[in-house]
């Protein structure tokens, strides 16, 4: 029982470590607890303790989707309960299978040193739960170090999974400074002071370089409230409210607007409300990125897009929501969309090979909404791009932890690319972000405001742009691959 009260509580401290608690070196606590309850189990036991784990890690660190479902989803207090908790069932299964292989995978002859088999299943779990069934890297470890140095020296040069894999490993040489072989203790400290100096080593060297002028920009927050946002009546002061916040900023070289701050397809007001904001704007040689949704007459699909308004252009959302943009399984589950009563909530995918749009005479990599928690498809059109743009409406979350979970994953794309990222919010959090993983400049939450700063745009590459995830798994599985050939000899 005592394993089971400690794989638990690591799962309760996990969510600590991440933003807006900020103690990210719980991390560390959270992974050696369940590490240390895997230490003589069987894999059944493992994985029941995962599982543990998993409803503590998410039943606290995704409880916010009971709001999204329930305060803007139109779900009743059971429907979104039993939603809810039929997510974290299901999210909790993933450390529930990591412990099963981690101890499965692990000999015997290995000692306490089978921590190390620990830490590698449970990165390369991660990596599966941040693709399989589209995905939802939310939580993974690594993005809990933006402000140490094992997120700011090993993310632009292993990205988030690289990130993980130094927090998993601390944890298991944690576990190793308890033993009671004076040489494999001093292994572990040796081990673990060389992670953290690599990491305060690495965060010195500058992996990108200036591009050109830097350029003020000016990102708005409408605070528009959800309940009110596709209501037809508050379409007209919905726009009004945001032409006139970028009338105050025309001395900006580019104003961004949030995830479809705009409540009406591109054809219906281009050539009313935004005709005259674009001539306006090129008067006072100002760009202006503007997201909505866009619609193809032709084929009826519609697309959540940001819209190069100055040129045209037009940036299609890749990775939708399931449920919340379109629907899986849809013959089964048609029913869903009708339950939950989501406006627009059937979007069709963009290509992934589009073009890269440009703002401010710079090309850019564009994300819309939760794209920018997946780091594989932040690297799409780097390293041309010198600097990102993420349009989101994270009204969805309410006043949870969730909207500082969401830019905390933010910036470890900074971080991993070495260029800015600019962040546009309907009701926050609105953030740029520095090459380093830092804010510059933060909106507070649910303000009708603006958020202004200047940003070098930047060239070069990180190798994690070069590279992407491919080194740390392929790593990952060689190793479980060697260890496997341990079992062959006698």
């Amino acid at each position: 029982m005592l394993f089971e009260v400690l794989a638990l509580a690591g799962g309760l401290i996990a969510p600590l470590a991440f933003s807006p608690f900020d103690w990210p070196y719980l991390a560390l606590v959270s992974l050696a607890l369940l590490f240390i309850s895997w230490l003589a189990a069987t894999p059944a036991q493992a994985a029941a303790r995962g599982y543990l784990f998993g409803l503590g890690q998410f039943g606290f660190g995704v409880s916010w989707v009971y709001l999204s479902m329930h305060d803007f989803g139109g779900a009743s207090v059971a429907e979104a309960s039993l939603l809810t908790l039929l997510f974290v069932l299901f999210l909790a299964l993933y450390p529930a299978v990591a412990g099963w292989l981690a101890v499965r995978l692990s000999p015997a002859r290995l000692g306490r040193s089978r921590v190390s088999v620990y830490a590698a299943v449970w990165v390369l779990m991660e990596w599966f739960r941040g693709w399989f069934l589209s995905g939802f890297p939310w939580l993974q470890f690594g993005s809990s170090q933006t402000d140490t140095p094992l997120g700011n020296g090993i993310a632009p040069v292993a990205g988030v999974f690289g990130v993980g894999l130094a927090v998993a490993v601390l944890a298991a040489l944690a576990i190793l400074l308890i033993d009671r072989r004076h040489w494999r203790r001093r292994g572990a400290l040796v081990g673990m002071a060389s992670i953290f100096v690599v990491g305060a080593w690495s965060e010195r060297v500058d992996w990108t370089q200036a591009a050109g002028e830097p350029f003020k920009v000016a990102l708005l927050q409408g605070n528009i409230a959800q309940d009110q946002k596709w209501v037809p009546a508050f379409q007209r002061a919905t726009l009004e409210n945001y032409i006139a916040q970028t009338r105050e900023h025309w001395d900006a070289r580019l104003v961004i607007w949030p995830e479809t701050a705009v409540p009406a397809f591109f054809h219906q007001v281009k050539d009313t409300w935004l005709k005259e904001l674009k001539a306006e704007a090129a008067t006072h040689g100002t760009d202006l990125l503007i997201g909505m949704p866009v619609l193809n007459p032709e084929s009826g699909q519609y697309y959540n897009a940001l819209v190069g308004l100055s040129r045209g252009d037009m940036y299609f959302k890749r990775h939708l929501v399931p449920f919340g943009e379109f629907l899986p399984l849809r013959p089964v589950l048609g029913f869903v969309l009708e339950w939950l009563q989501i406006p627009l909530a059937d979007f069709s995918r963009g290509a992934e090979d589009q073009p890269l749009l440009t703002a401010a005479g710079h090309p850019l990599v564009a994300s819309v909404c939760y794209e920018d928690i997946f780091g594989h498809e932040s690297r799409a059109g780097l390293p041309e791009a010198t600097y990102l743009v993420n349009v989101t409406n994270d009204a969805w979350f309410g006043t949870s932890i969730a909207p500082y979970q969401h830019v905390q994953m933010a910036r470890m794309r900074a971080l991993e690319s070495g260029r800015y990222l600019l962040r546009a919010t309907n009701t926050g959090v609105t953030a740029v972000i520095g090459p380093n993983g830092t804010i510059v400049a933060q909106a507070p939450l649910f303000e009708r405001t603006a958020v202004s700063a200047e940003i070098q745009p930047r060239q070069g590459a990180t190798p994690y742009v070069h590279y992407g995830d491919w080194p740390v798994v392929s790593l990952l599985l060689v190793f479980l691959l060697a260890i496997q050939g341990l079992r062959r000899i006698p």
